[in-house]
């Protein structure tokens, strides 16, 4: 419609009636609008509510589906003992199994659960802060008559805080420190501080955590184990307070363990430092009819009062122990006289806390009392002249022993005769030399096939130069142990070692080579004068000449002769001994297959070098 300009009083009244029009329609177009989108919105939702009608019916389909597809599975017609045994299998190999086979269906779950054998062997990496009722669980599963196999790792120590440190390298433990457990498997725990499996850092090669527990010398040797399988579920933790927790995480672990004694068959605890509720432990006593080895560990000594616990037993007290073959106690309180120590043991481990004084005439009577030991380790920190006279004591079967900490411990070694001594280590301090030790031992003992030796290996004294005393004054000793295979060696010169493991002398000195089937030597802390590396790569020359020809000149069946050549050397390691250089350490490689070389502290310059 076109409207004159300027407006006049006719054309303003038909606009304002053409506008009356416009509106009219205007409202009736957004009427059927709104109309329309009610109508579409009414189609969708019918629609949607038939899709999702036909959603759950796809769902329930597939439910069906995915039950029938199980039930014609070829597992589903396993008979159940067949089923049971393949679990057993299972268990055997992975001692924790049992969480896992539990949660993969209903099925399992009950027949996981009517299986107490595969609950029997508790495998737990825990803290205080955890809540002890994964303990309490795990006995119930296990029924009321199946022997129970008890590992338990408490990491009293934050891990942040044992990280955080620097580590310095070790080499594997010596013969007489192996690793504990031969199952790695075990179930983890969440730390409320921080989330994540938390595991004790190993120190040597696992276990561990722990498989059967070693007898250690010294505490670091003894590792609880490398990370759990992933495939293991996490066992939850209370909500309690933490502060709370960890006060009572030992009473209440301890109560569970101990109610269930007359079943423990292996019992290993392990901490590596004081907890609060640590003194829960002296709630252990009791028969233990089953009970085969038993182990309570700390990593630090830990000053306690008078436990009435089975090590502490009064002497004339009645202890139900007739199976019990392995006895290791590190760093707990225990009495000479106590009736667990006079059970004919097979396994000896003592580390004694530096509080206890214990006369050597007393120590001697805890092994006499052990005649049939296999394994036997005694480290003394502190002890006291002889009461009584020291009778010799003959052990006719055993075949490791070690011995540690105070020099006086050497009066120990020289009452013993030895026949089946298999391997020996010593790491006392440094009064006199012990090769007169170790030879009359061997003498005393009609020369047993000595295969590996360990002198202050583990000890952590710092090295003996030649302006100091030394723990090994003359290595002539060497030449009579034509067995050996394994030598570790610490805190003594390097040279007069090297010297008599190089060729024979021709100018009066032996005249065959010393440890002809040495194939081990581990060193650390054995200070090299300037003769020192010359002498190493000499001795290197001669015993794994270019070629490779001597790894098996003669067999071990026939003594060695004064033209024998000797075996090859297959591993060498050198811990803060001497600064090699890279060009040395290649060329040993060259003749060794395990080379390890960590250069001393002061050639390190606040880094971490090491050649492997």
């Amino acid at each position: 419609m076109e409207l004159p300009n300027p407006p006049t009083e006719a054309s303003i009244a038909d606009a304002r009636r053409s506008l009356d029009n416009h509106k009219s329609s205007l409202a009736d177009v957004q009427h059927k609008i709104d109309a329309a989108e009610t109508q579409l919105a009414q189609i969708v939702a019918d629609f949607r509510c038939v899709i999702n009608d036909l959603q759950r019916e796809r769902t329930a389909l597939e439910t069906k589906v995915a039950e029938t597809l199980a039930y014609i599975a070829p597992i589903k017609r396993l008979p159940h003992e067949l089923l049971r045994y393949i679990f057993l299998l299972n268990f055997e190999e992975q001692p924790c199994s049992a969480w896992s086979l539990a949660a993969v269906c209903s099925l399992w779950r009950r027949l996981a659960l009517s299986m107490p054998k595969i609950w029997s062997k508790i495998r737990l990496l825990t803290s205080p802060n955890a809540s002890a009722d994964t303990i309490r669980l795990w006995l119930e599963r296990s029924g009321t008559r199946v022997p129970l196999d008890i590992e338990i790792y408490l990491q009293v120590q934050s891990p942040s805080s044992s990280s955080s440190s620097r580590t310095c390298a070790r080499s594997p433990s010596p013969w007489s420190y192996s690793a504990p457990i031969t199952t790695h498997h075990y179930v983890p725990f969440h730390s409320v501080s921080q989330p994540g499996t938390i595991q004790i850092i190993p120190t040597a090669a696992p276990v561990a955590l722990p498989p059967s527990p070693p007898h250690h010398d010294h505490w670091e040797a003894i590792t609880p184990p490398p990370p759990p399988p992933p495939h293991l579920p996490p066992v939850s933790q209370s909500s309690a307070p933490q502060s709370r927790a960890s006060t009572h995480w030992g009473h209440i672990a301890i109560f569970y363990l101990v109610e269930q004694m007359h079943r423990w068959e292996r019992f290993v605890f392990r901490f590596d430092k004081q907890f609060p509720s640590w003194h829960a432990l002296k709630s252990i006593s009791g028969a233990a009819p089953l009970l085969k080895e038993f182990e309570v560990s700390c990593a630090e000594p830990v000053y306690y009062g008078e436990w009435p616990w089975l090590p502490s037993a009064n002497p004339n007290s009645h202890v139900v122990l007739p199976v019990l073959q392995s006895l290791t106690l590190a760093y707990t309180p225990f009495k000479w006289a106590s009736p667990m120590l006079r059970t004919n043991l097979r396994h000896l481990n003592l580390r004694a806390l530096p509080t206890t004084n214990i006369p050597l005439d007393r120590i001697l009577h805890i092994v006499a009392s052990n005649q049939r030991l296999e394994k036997l380790s005694l480290h003394f920190s502190t002890v006291v002249n002889a009461v009584l006279p020291l009778i010799p004591t003959t052990l006719t079967e055993l075949k490791e022993l070690s011995v540690g900490g105070h020099y006086m411990m050497a009066t120990i070694v020289d009452s013993l005769i030895l026949p089946a001594l298999d391997a020996l280590s010593l790491d006392m301090e440094a009064r006199d030399p012990l090769e007169d030790s170790i030879t009359n031992l061997l003498s005393r003992s009609n020369h047993p096939p000595l295969t590996r030796l360990s002198i202050a290996y583990g000890g952590s004294n710092p090295p003996y130069y030649y302006t100091g005393g030394s723990i090994i004054a003359s290595w002539g000793f060497l030449a009579d142990l034509s067995h050996l295979r394994s030598l570790h060696v610490g805190g003594t010169p390097l040279d007069p070692l090297l010297s008599m493991l190089g060729a024979p002398d021709d100018d009066g000195g032996p005249t065959q080579w010393a440890c002809p089937y040495l194939t081990h030597l581990a060193l650390r802390n054995c200070p090299a004068h300037v003769e020192g590396l010359p002498k190493l790569v000499q001795m290197v020359e001669l015993r794994n000449p270019e070629g490779g020809t001597t790894a098996s000149a003669f067999s071990s069946a026939a003594p060695p002769g004064p033209g024998t050549v000797p075996k090859r050397l297959l591993q060498l390691e050198m811990y803060d001994c001497a600064t090699l250089g890279q060009d040395v350490v290649a060329w040993l490689k060259s003749r060794i297959a395990d080379v390890t070389c960590v250069e001393p502290p002061f050639e390190r310059y606040g880094c971490f070098v090491m050649c492997h």
